[in-house]
């Protein structure tokens, strides 16, 4: 393993940390426990990639959350663009969308 596939797991890491205080706020859980960040990826140059499932395709929170979940993967140092992209919700387009333009 070279050395930069050692700072992105770290990175990757303290993404997942920080996306542990992302609560569901009619659950009152975390997204990780929830099991609704489906993928965290990052590459070396801090870009990170977030694939996230709402609780239920009609989740009427699925909105804020995903960008709760984008506000707190880019408070982690080391981060420089976040795009994360939302998979089996029924408005998947639009708030891929959403997502894209709060980037």
């Amino acid at each position: 393993m070279g050395r930069g596939e050692g700072n992105v797991g770290k990175l990757r890491q303290e993404i997942l940390e920080r996306l542990k205080e992302v609560q569901d706020p009619e659950l009152k859980m975390d997204v990780v426990s929830l099991g609704l960040i489906r993928e965290v990826s990052v590459d070396e140059e801090g870009k990170v990639n977030i694939v996230f499932r709402p609780t239920s395709p009609l989740c009427p929170l699925a909105f804020k959350i995903a960008l709760d979940v984008k506000d707190a993967a880019e408070k982690v140092e080391g981060v420089r663009k976040v795009n994360v992209e939302a998979v089996n919700f029924l408005w998947t387009n639009q708030l891929n969308e959403f997502l894209k333009e709060k980037g």
